[in-house]
């Protein structure tokens, strides 16, 4: 029996590098899954390479309708929802403050930071409902990030982003915490994801300097793999896990030890 058997697990991001191995993971340990991304094509092979009951929604974390609807469709297929998985967000080019593009500040914002708000907002009250009618207790983890710990410099936009999907988490966390459902952020360093890897291929360095430079201030002097953060996220959903909330977990090779 796995960790999360019979439960319903909405994942964002499902596509993406930590979102695979997450959905992979879940369907292994018995998860019914609600996934979404905004790769139709990615989202629909990953879940016919999933042994698992899944639910599919492909569409933008920035319209708030998307998330409405996912918890609409956890709640149609599945009869309600259990654990979500905010993990859908982009990162940003290095650029110093003053040179970041406005728009670019406002993509970045909109889908790191307001992706998340609209899916708490309407993954809550579904929780809280499946609290009422089945007496289950629910989870939230939202993928933040080490640059939501402490100033980051070349990535205002985005550290300014994941400081703000922290605060919601610590807000929602102190005020849901009666209502049965725990709230957590996730928060790596620098991960071999293919969203860090493609931007050192775009740096005019080679790439082993580039990861060189970008692991620099990591105590480990290197990247964490894929595996090392997804242990952690399932580790926060987990409902045997049943007295934490409000917490950051800094995967981060001792950034934050410093």
């Amino acid at each position: 029996m796995g960790r999360f058997d019979g439960l319903t697990v909405l994942l964002t991001g499902a596509a993406g590098g930590f979102g695979r191995r997450l959905a992979r993971e879940l369907a292994r340990e018995g998860a019914r899954l609600v996934l979404s991304d905004l790769r139709e094509e990615a989202l629909e092979a990953l879940a016919a390479s999933l042994d698992a009951e899944t639910a599919l929604l492909a569409g933008d974390i920035t319209e708030e309708s998307l998330s409405e609807r996912l918890v609409g469709l956890a709640q149609e297929r599945f009869g309600g929802l259990d654990i979500a998985i905010n993990n859908a967000g982009v990162a940003q080019p290095f650029v110093r403050f003053h040179l970041i593009p406005s728009e670019e500040a406002r993509r970045i914002i909109d889908i790191d930071l307001m992706g998340v708000f609209y899916a708490m907002k309407h993954q809550l009250p579904a929780l809280e409902q499946r609290r009422r009618t089945v007496g289950r207790k629910g989870a939230i983890v939202n993928v933040a990030s080490v640059a939501g710990l402490a100033g980051a410099p070349r990535l205002a936009a985005y550290t300014a982003a994941k400081h703000g999907v922290i605060g919601l988490t610590r807000a929602a966390a102190a005020e849901y915490a009666t209502k049965g459902i725990r709230v957590n952020a996730v928060c790596p360093s620098f991960s071999r994801t293919e969203m860090v890897t493609e931007t050192l291929k775009m740096t005019p360095a080679r790439t082993d300097k580039a990861e060189a430079g970008l692991t620099r201030g990591v105590p480990m002097r290197r990247l964490a793999e894929v595996d090392e953060v997804v242990r952690v996220i399932l580790f926060a959903a987990d409902p045997e896990n049943s007295f934490m909330t409000g917490q950051a977990l800094a995967i981060d090779g001792g950034i934050t030890a410093i």
